[in-house]
């Protein structure tokens, strides 16, 4: 990507040893025509759907997106995201969740859910997602939709075996009278694994000692960056892709995701936030690891990742000010002595910088870009919380 070589003093040692940051990047430009219809032009840097990188918290935007498409898919009076969603345990390692002192009246839903996943990463919320859905459905219905990389096999932060991550939770959903609209019996999924070979590093840790071959990631999530962003465009621009790989939902379901995806924890009025979750919490390229308030007339709608070493984010940029559009996918893996596991990781020297300095870059960039036609952004301009 000709544009970063411009930039040595942020990019020369990293561009110059590909194989150590394992860096693949996806910058989309987008033109407006007729009517405000957005075309695409992507330019790649190094993406290769076979050179793994752990997706971390990525995995929870598919997730979300498909437990609205099935809701919708059960179609039963009541049901609706909303909806208080009782989740029990029946099997080894599973938790219930009866109460969520999160929301108003402290009943879970799956509303309540995704705010917590698109505003603050949260991992609790993504496995009642991975519950409700079953790894079966789960993974069944991306590849029907054409992401054929993904495979979003296990729980996050805690720890389970395959078989436990097969069996998932029973659920119960329920009317404001307590009665059961629907219930979902435990599920256990028959998915085969893919034959992988995903190991990577020279070591990893285990036990508080340290073995020396490469860490096997095959048997954990994976999905690649080309399919990530095109499910991120899939819910920014629906209509610009073949409906077969487009998310069942309704108009609703779509402005409340992109709310929730853009919208500041400061700003969230349930789930409150303290300080400690800034604005740019979740908003790596661009702000990196910053602090501190962000501008309200530019926008990010993302889902980030980090795990292992590993940062991801997969963004659609609007500046309502300097009426400029993109779209930016980037990983890079911060892991310089090739050890995983052992949480001694190069976020804040590697990782973050490079992705603060990468936004930046693109976004000077596409301030210069000339364009026939000034898109109207118009349509994700939303009303948040506060």
């Amino acid at each position: 990507m000709a544009v970063l070589a411009q930039y040595p003093q942020y990019f020369d040692s990293i561009l110059r040893n590909p194989d150590q940051y394992r860096v693949q990047i996806i910058y989309t430009q987008i033109d407006r025509g007729a009517n405000n219809m957005p075309s695409f032009r992507p330019y790649y840097y190094q993406v290769d759907p076979n050179k793994y990188f752990y997706p971390a918290s990525t995995v929870k935007m598919p997730t979300a997106l498909l437990a609205l498409q099935r809701l919708r898919e059960l179609n039963k009076p009541g049901l609706n995201k909303y909806t208080t969603m009782i989740t029990d345990s029946a099997y080894s390692k599973q938790t219930a969740v009866f109460n969520d002192p999160t929301t108003p009246d402290g009943r879970p839903n799956i509303a309540q859910y995704l705010r917590k996943i698109f505003m603050t990463s949260d991992n609790d919320a993504y496995n009642r997602l991975y519950e409700f859905l079953g790894q079966q459905y789960l993974n069944d219905e991306l590849r029907k939709k054409g992401y054929s990389s993904a495979e979003i096999v296990h729980h996050l932060e805690v720890v389970m075996n395959a078989d436990e991550n097969r069996h998932t939770n029973p659920v119960t959903f329920l009317g404001a009278a307590g009665d059961t609209i629907y219930h979902q019996p435990m599920q256990v999924s028959t998915l085969a694994p893919q034959p992988r070979h995903d190991s990577l590093g020279i070591g990893y840790e285990k036990d508080g000692a340290i073995v020396h071959q490469p860490f096997d990631f095959s048997r954990k999530n994976r999905i690649s960056l080309e399919d990530l962003t095109g499910v991120l465009k899939s819910i920014l621009f629906p209509q610009s892709i073949p409906e077969s790989q487009r998310f069942d939902i309704d108009a609703d379901d779509y402005r409340f995701v992109w709310k929730y995806m853009s919208q500041y924890p400061q700003e969230s009025v349930y789930p409150p936030y303290d300080t400690s979750f800034q604005d740019a919490y979740c908003k790596y390229l661009y702000y990196g690891g910053e602090k501190g308030s962000l501008p309200k007339q530019f926008r990010i709608f993302n889902k980030i990742g980090d795990a292992y070493g590993f940062l991801v984010d997969v963004a659609y940029f609007a500046d309502f000010d300097r009426n400029i559009e993109f779209m930016l996918s980037a990983t890079i893996l911060s892991n310089k002595d090739g050890v995983f596991n052992d949480s001694q990781y190069d976020y804040e020297t590697v990782g973050f910088p490079f992705m603060k300095q990468l936004g930046r870059v693109i976004y000077e960039y596409e301030l210069k870009r000339p364009r026939k036609t000034a898109p109207d952004l118009n349509e994700f301009k939303l009303l948040y919380d506060k």
